[in-house]
This record gives C-alpha cells, sequence and structure tokens, in this order.
C-alpha cells in the first residue's frame, strides 16, 4: 500500500446496511478479534483500532452520511490541529498557552502531538455532555417540560 494515502470522501452504498449495522450491534461487545477475510478466503486478524474504524464507518453510512478518510501525522502544525479541532489557528495557540494543550517548539515553529489534539477533543466532548445532562436535570427539577395550558402565539413586530 502506498505511504502516500491522500484523504477520500465515499458516499454511502445505495443498497440497505440494516443487517450489517444489526451485525456491529450484536458483536460490538463481543471479546474475540476482528477477523479480514479476502475474497479468496485468507484471513488476517484486524487490530481493534481498525475494527472500531470499521464500525464507525457503517453506522455513518447507514445513517446516509458520507465518511472521509483523512490520514494525519504524529506531530501536527498548528494549523493541522486547528482544523481538527475546528478552531482558527490564534484560538488554538491561546489553548496552548492556557496550558489546555501541550506542545512543543523545536524551533521556530510549534508542534502538537495528534494524540494531544485528540484527548483535548474528547475531553471538550465529555464537559459538553456533562453539561447539557446537567441543564437537563434542572429543567425537569423545575419542572420545565411541563405542557403548558396556553398555546405559543407569535408577537406582532412593532
Amino acid at each position: 500500500m502506498d505511504a502516500g494515502v491522500t484523504e477520500r470522501t465515499v458516499l454511502p452504498p445505495d443498497e440497505s446496511l440494516d443487517d450489517l449495522v444489526a451485525f456491529i450491534g450484536q458483536v460490538s461487545h463481543a471479546e474475540s478479534h476482528a477477523e479480514l477475510i479476502g475474497p479468496d478466503g485468507s484471513r488476517t486478524p484486524l487490530p481493534a483500532a481498525v475494527y472500531e474504524v470499521l464500525q464507525h464507518v457503517v453506522l455513518a453510512m447507514a445513517h446516509g452520511q458520507a465518511v472521509t478518510i483523512a490520514p494525519h501525522h504524529q506531530q501536527l502544525t498548528t494549523q493541522e490541529a486547528a482544523d481538527i479541532l475546528g478552531v482558527s489557528r490564534p484560538t488554538l495557540v491561546r489553548m496552548f498557552d492556557d496550558g489546555r494543550i501541550p506542545y512543543t517548539q523545536p524551533g521556530r515553529h510549534r508542534r502538537v502531538l495528534l494524540r494531544d489534539v485528540l484527548s483535548y477533543q474528547e475531553r471538550r466532548r465529555t464537559a459538553r455532555e456533562a453539561a447539557m445532562d446537567e441543564l437537563v436535570a434542572l429543567a425537569e427539577e423545575l419542572d420545565g417540560y411541563r405542557a403548558t395550558d396556553r398555546p405559543y402565539r407569535r408577537t406582532e413586530a412593532p
């Protein structure tokens, strides 16, 4: 396989993936190792990380989403890291300076490890989910989901 793999986006197939999604649901907690079986019947074990990626691909495609495979170096430039996080480069630099993401500066330019960017991204996702859970609990406590007797009325603009 070519070491210079480029980004590639794949559209979901026209045929249904329901059987594959059901299969993944059944075996996602299995303790045995997955294998890839080639057209000639040859088998090769799949590392857990590769199997997990394949599960995510199938689930995304089953929901009608295209999937993009984009290789990343283990060490990223500030712009590459900012792109992954969906922030501007200056915002990323502030994150570095605030100590939220570790980085190195071997010369003039800062570098950041992909694992540190992904770790920060996961911490942010977890914090967001916890905040949403807290908001839902507060709304339930305050009876915020109770249906009102009055219908919604739109006010006219002055």
